[in-house]
């Protein structure tokens, strides 16, 4: 039966994304919904970014090994991107009618960093993508009993996700997504009031046991320097190198309008945060229900916990509602962020190479084009990888932290926000990660790498705001006014 409802399960979400890619017409539709979607779709969508295969398998675990405080990065981390997106970012990116994050980049800061941006995107999202593909083969090898293995599932999941993705873009995301939102919210809930009840006391035993086990004591940090700086990396490297990423750029991006931009991101944000709470619950049930393969599982692949104690230790329907919910949480997220580099990568890499005034409909050929090659990519680095979900998903986001936040945040908010700034923001972020990460790595120094890189963006940013020339006098300012003029000329 199980087998069955995964079949007919991913069936209907190809018929969904199907149905969606009918509204499709141009590259704008394709790549942010024509930014039309509503309150409830957006926040949907925007929820599911984050919601995925390192939520329900990759915290979960990572807590009952670590506590608290080895989630800072995600769920609290994540949330915080998109609450501070929805704050900050939302309402001015949405004025400026983008098609991509690193549209921005080439407006105020020209071609090069425009080039630069879009490279770290790319780079970023294949270790994010992959670990969805990664979860979906683990998932389809544990349903079918190993009658697939982890590489063909990953296979199998792959396909289904880049067929939908590939002819609806945008619109076929957002409204699985929303279907599947549906899915995960229904089918966690009832999961977790079933597993409470089979532990005597309930979920506050399981509670008062993770507190006695003092799993909820590592949130913050001991008062010394590298501790501190640790505990401030962990938050930063989603909170803030996952908000100049074409993902949440797009999904926020796809409001009807700048208010519903707004509102959709921290609610999504904040919703995100708090149901996170369900898996980990789920997690550490697993832990107590069945303590000796737990531990097993803690040596071997400690992914697999939650899941094989769904197996093992609940019923048929309640094992159709939590692997329904699972891949609803892998697949959302997998579609987006396979979506994401794709566009960036035809739009802002590809595209300036070719002829200019392509037509629209040999743009958004080439975009789906793009989606089936990194789809190959995303294949190769996930067969590839060693390591675990967790992990995959929160280095990810290093190289934008380092590279890309620092001129996002200054071209917005800081006047003297320049060329000369972003170039040397850039140089010195990268270039101080890149050196620490070699001779420094995470934990054998005091400060992590990406917090250094991201201080040295901050100093590169300062230094060329003031010595390079100001914003809006330099060449490309002066080439866009030109051409915007020329525009209006025609129209009149």
């Amino acid at each position: 039966m199980l087998i069955t409802f995964v079949a007919l399960y991913m069936l209907l979400s190809i018929a969904v994304g199907l149905y969606a890619a009918r509204k499709v017409h141009s590259s704008a539709d394709y790549v942010v919904a024509g930014r039309s979607l509503p309150l409830y779709i957006t926040m949907a969508t925007v929820f599911a970014t984050w919601f995925g295969s390192e939520t329900v398998l990759g915290i979960s675990s990572t807590f009952i090994d670590e506590g608290l405080g080895g989630i800072i990065a995600d769920p609290f981390g994540a949330g915080m991107c998109l609450i501070l997106v929805g704050l900050l970012f939302a309402k001015p990116l949405y004025r400026m009618k983008l098609l991509t994050i690193s549209d921005f980049y080439k407006r105020k800061y020209g071609r090069p960093t425009e080039l630069a941006v879009s490279i770290f995107i790319c780079i970023s999202y294949l270790g994010w993508v992959s670990a969805q593909i990664v979860a979906l083969g683990l998932v389809f090898n544990i349903v079918t009993f190993d009658a697939l293995s982890i590489e063909m599932g990953m296979v199998v999941g792959l396909a289904i996700v880049l067929f939908y993705t590939f002819f609806g873009g945008m619109f076929s995301v957002a409204m699985t997504d929303f279907m599947q939102m549906i899915i995960i919210l229904i089918g966690m809930t009832i999961v977790a009031f079933f597993v409470s009840g089979k532990i005597d006391g309930g979920a506050m035993a399981v509670i008062d046991h993770a507190i006695a086990a003092d799993k909820f004591s590592g949130f913050f940090p001991d008062l010394t320097l590298p501790a501190i700086l640790a505990f401030v990396a962990a938050w930063v490297t989603m909170g803030f190198g996952s908000i100049p990423q074409q993902d949440v750029f797009q999904r926020v991006m796809s409001a009807k309008d700048e208010k519903t931009a707004v509102r959709g991101s921290v609610l999504g944000g904040s919703f995100y945060i708090i149901f996170a709470f369900i898996p980990i619950f789920l997690g550490y049930s697993a832990f107590l229900i069945d303590a000796e393969t737990s531990a097993k599982l803690m040596e071997e692949d400690s992914q697999r916990i939650l899941p094989s104690m769904i197996l093992t230790h609940t019923p048929v329907w309640v094992q159709v509602m939590f692997f329904g919910a699972l891949l609803s949480a892998i697949m959302s997220t997998a579609s987006g962020t396979l979506l994401a580099p794709s566009v960036v990568f035809a739009e802002n890499i590809l595209k300036p190479l070719l002829p200019p005034h392509m037509a629209d409909k040999k743009l958004l050929h080439m975009i789906r084009g793009t989606v089936v090659g990194f789809s190959g990519l995303v294949l190769v680095y996930a067969f590839n990888s060693e390591r675990d979900i967790f992990s995959m998903v929160e280095d990810a986001y290093k190289v934008t932290l380092a590279g890309a936040f620092v001129p996002l945040a200054a071209g917005v908010y800081w006047k003297r926000a320049n060329t000369a700034g972003a170039t040397l923001s850039i140089i010195l972020g990268v270039g101080t990660w890149l050196l620490m990460e070699k001779f420094s790595p995470e934990g054998e120094g005091i400060c992590p790498p990406q917090l250094a890189g991201l201080g040295a963006a901050i100093i590169g940013m300062i230094i060329g705001g003031y010595i390079g020339r100001p914003a809006g006098t330099e060449p490309h300012h002066q080439e866009q006014a030109r051409q915007e003029q020329s525009q209006e000329e025609v129209k009149s």
